[in-house]
């Protein structure tokens, strides 16, 4: 299963935020560490403002931080939640689209199977296990920043 841009995207975010869990950061701190484009960045910070991910504040002095602490965050909830609903084939669509086999097919049974495997565990992860490494991360990603040392 190949996840969207968007997704990536919004997965990274979560990371570079809870890396320095006590300060917000930009947008455009977030582009630079990645070198991804500002404008796909934006609609991702709005969806997990608007999601519940993450906390926005506006202006002068303004940023984003993560809205819940890492240990809160499903892996597996984010990527439901920036994945939509999977369609790993037509029959998935709603209508159930043009398939011939449809009524009569088995494999819908098993894609379905391994997407609940799939989904399953990624639920057993919450972010702070995949920032086990902050200060590595941090090291990476803010080579302007003070690297906290909480981890």
């Amino acid at each position: 299963m190949k996840l969207t841009a968007f997704t990536d995207y919004s997965l990274r975010v979560l990371i570079y935020l809870a890396t320095t869990p006590n300060q917000r950061a930009t947008i455009q701190e977030i582009v630079t560490a990645f070198e991804v484009s500002e404008h796909h960045l934006t609609k991702v910070v709005h969806f997990l403002g608007r999601s519940g991910w993450i906390a926005t504040t506006r202006g002068k002095g303004g940023g984003m931080s993560l809205a819940k602490p890492p240990e809160q965050i499903r892996i597996g909830q984010v990527v439901r939640d920036t994945e939509g609903r999977p369609v790993p084939a037509e029959c998935f669509e709603s209508g159930g689209g043009q398939c011939a086999l449809g009524r009569c097919c088995n494999l819908k049974g098993m894609l379905s199977a391994a997407i609940e495997a799939f989904y399953a565990e990624l639920d057993r992860y919450t972010l702070a296990d995949v920032t086990r490494n902050r200060r590595e991360l941090a090291q990476v990603l803010h080579l302007h920043r003070p690297v906290p040392r909480t981890a």
